[in-house]
C-alpha cells in the first residue's frame, strides 16, 4: 500500500462513469467511427500536423476562443492519423475535459487517465510504445479547466515519449502554465475564419496566403505591400464576395458552414455557445476566492462592443457602468473584467505604444474578436461591405470604428507581432496601430470612407515616419476602396479586403 492507501492495481482504475465516458469518446478503440466531421479543414490543420510529426516541442497547445474549430481540428487530425497514416486505433487517446463527468476525486486527472490508458488500452507504457516505433498520441481538449493542469502535463512529457496536443479557450490559464512548461510547448493561436477561409468554405475557392509562415521580416519591405495589392487584384471578385459574407455574418465557422441558416438563428447560437458560455462557465472557473459578477461582465462586454475600435477613457466606462447597474463600481474592477475578456480571447486589448525612454500614457484600444459576436450580442448588424454600407449611410462613422476593430483583431492574430496604438500627444497626432518588428516600426492608419484627403488623412502617418527615432521605413493607409492614390511615396495604400487576404 502507498501513502494514499492505494495499491498499484487501484491506480489503474477509473471511476465507472469516467471509465465509460473515456471509452465512449474514443470509439475507434472498438472499431467504430467518430462523429461525421466537416470536409473543410482550417489553415491550422497542416501546421498542426507538421508540428506533431517534427516534434520540436513535446506538446502543442492550440488556443482560441470558443467555437472557432479547435475540437474539430483535433478530431480531423485523429481521423487523418487513423485513415491516412494507418495509426493503430489503440495508440490514440482523446479526453474532452470541457464535458467530462465527475472526476471521482482524482487529484491528478491527466496523469490518472493516461496511466489507465497505458494499462487498459495501449497495453504497454508510452516509452515502450515509442521504443517499438509506435508512439501514442494524446489529445487533451479544454484542459485548462483543470486545476494544476500544467504541472501534470509537464510530468507527462518529461517522463514519457508521447505526442501531445492540448486545446484551450482561455489565454490567461494557458499563459499561466507557460512558466512550468517552458521549452516543452509550442503554441498555435486559432481565431475566427480568415477571409481566404471564407472563400474556401463558402465559394469552394482555395487561395494561398500571401504572407509566408516563417517570419514577419517581409512586412518591413515596401515591395511586399505593393505585391500584395497586385496579387490580390487577380482574385478581386472572389475576395469581394468573401468580404461581403464576412460583413454580413462575421467569421465564426458556424455562420458559414450553413449559409442558408437565417442570421437570427446563427446569432442565438453565438450568444448561447460563445458569450454565455464565457460569462456563465469560464467566469465561474476564475481565481479561487475571487468574487466574480456575471452581470458586471455582461455590461463590460456590452460596452466593449459599443466602443469597438476606440479607446474610451476609464471615466466613460465607470459612468456608464454605474448608471446601468446602479452600483459603485470602480475602474480597477472594470479593467480586471476587460482583461478577463481579453484572456477569453473575445476582446483584444491593444495597449498604447511604450518606448524605452518613457512610458506612454493612454487607454487600451478595444478590438472585438469578430463582427458576428458584436452583432449577435448587441442585435445590431453594421455592414462593412461598401455596397451595403452605401444604403445605410447613417452608419458610416460606426462602420469606420468597426473597420478599425477588424484590423486590430486581425493584426493581433499575427504570430510574434508586437502591436500597439499611438495615442495623440501634445505635439503628435494619433496613429491607429503601430507594428513593431525587431527595431523597426510601421505605423498603420485606418480610413474606412469613400473619400480620402491625401493630406489630412495621412497626417498621423507622415508625422510618425518623419521622426527618425521611431525608425519607420514607411506607413500603411488601410482604405475602403482599392483605387486610392496618395502622392507621397512613403505612404502605401491597401484596401481592407486586401489586407485581410494577407494571411
Amino acid at each position: 500500500m502507498n501513502s494514499h492507501g492505494q495499491d498499484i492495481f487501484d491506480k489503474m482504475r477509473l471511476p465507472p462513469e469516467l471509465d465509460a465516458y473515456v471509452r465512449q469518446t474514443n470509439p475507434w478503440w472498438e472499431g467504430k467511427p467518430g462523429r461525421l466531421l466537416p470536409v473543410y479543414r482550417r489553415w491550422a490543420f497542416d501546421l498542426l500536423l507538421r508540428k506533431l510529426h517534427t516534434r520540436l516541442a513535446p506538446a502543442i497547445v492550440l488556443r482560441g476562443a470558443r467555437q472557432v474549430g479547435k475540437t474539430t481540428l483535433q478530431e480531423q487530425i485523429i481521423e487523418h492519423l487513423l485513415k491516412i497514416e494507418a495509426v493503430e486505433p489503440r495508440r490514440v487517446l482523446r479526453v474532452q475535459f470541457d464535458e467530462i463527468p465527475t472526476l471521482g476525486g482524482l487529484r491528478e486527472p491527466v496523469l490518472a487517465i493516461t496511466r489507465w490508458y497505458e494499462d487498459r488500452i495501449l497495453g504497454q507504457t508510452f516509452n515502450e510504445a515509442a521504443h517499438a516505433g509506435k508512439p501514442a498520441y494524446v489529445f487533451l481538449d479544454e484542459v485548462q479547466n483543470l486545476t494544476d493542469w500544467a504541472p501534470q502535463l509537464k510530468a507527462l512529457v518529461d517522463h514519457h515519449t508521447v505526442h501531445v496536443i492540448v486545446t484551450g479557450s482561455s489565454a490567461l490559464r494557458i499563459e499561466a502554465g507557460r512558466d512550468s512548461l517552458a521549452g516543452r510547448i509550442t503554441t498555435i493561436e486559432l481565431g475566427t475564419l480568415l477571409l481566404r477561409e471564407i472563400a474556401g468554405l463558402r465559394l469552394g475557392q482555395d487561395l494561398f496566403p500571401f504572407l509566408a509562415g516563417n517570419g514577419l521580416e517581409s512586412l518591413l519591405r515596401s515591395e511586399f505591400w505593393h505585391d500584395l495589392v497586385i496579387d490580390t487584384v487577380k482574385y478581386r471578385e472572389i475576395r469581394d464576395r468573401a468580404f461581403e459574407s464576412l460583413s454580413e455574418r462575421g467569421g465564426y465557422p458556424i455562420a458559414h458552414a450553413q449559409p442558408d441558416l437565417p442570421w437570427p438563428e446563427v446569432a442565438d447560437q453565438l450568444v448561447e455557445n460563445v458569450i454565455r458560455r464565457v460569462i456563465q462557465h469560464d467566469l465561474r472557473l476564475g481565481e479561487r476566492g475571487r468574487r466574480r459578477d456575471p452581470q458586471l461582465l455582461e455590461e463590460v462586454f456590452r460596452l466593449a462592443c459599443r466602443y469597438a475600435g476606440q479607446s474610451p477613457s476609464p471615466a466613460t466606462f465607470v459612468a456608464e457602468i454605474r448608471e446601468v447597474l446602479r452600483a459603485n463600481v470602480g475602474w480597477q474592477r472594470i479593467l480586471s473584467y476587460l482583461r478577463f475578456l481579453d484572456g477569453s480571447l473575445l476582446v483584444k486589448l491593444v495597449r498604447p505604444l511604450e518606448l524605452r525612454i518613457k512610458r506612454s500614457k493612454g487607454n487600451p484600444k478595444l478590438c472585438i474578436l469578430d463582427l458576428g459576436i458584436r452583432a449577435s450580442w448587441l442585435q445590431e448588424v453594421v455592414p462593412l461591405d461598401p455596397k451595403r454600407l452605401a444604403s445605410v449611410s447613417h452608419l458610416a462613422d460606426l462602420a469606420g470604428h468597426l473597420a478599425e476593430s477588424v484590423v486590430g483583431a486581425f493584426l493581433s492574430g499575427l504570430p510574434h507581432l508586437d502591436l500597439a496604438h499611438f495615442p495623440e500627444r501634445p505635439t503628435e497626432p494619433e496613429v491607429d496601430f503601430i507594428l513593431t518588428i525587431g527595431e523597426k516600426r510601421i505605423p498603420l492608419e485606418v480610413k474606412y470612407r469613400r473619400r480620402i484627403d491625401p493630406l489630412r488623412d495621412t497626417l498621423g502617418l507622415r508625422s510618425f515616419v518623419e521622426k527618425a527615432h521611431y525608425n519607420a521605413p514607411f506607413g500603411i493607409l488601410v482604405t475602403m476602396d482599392d483605387d486610392v492614390q496618395i502622392p507621397d511615396p512613403r505612404i502605401i495604400t491597401v484596401s481592407l479586403p486586401t489586407l485581410l487576404m494577407m494571411r
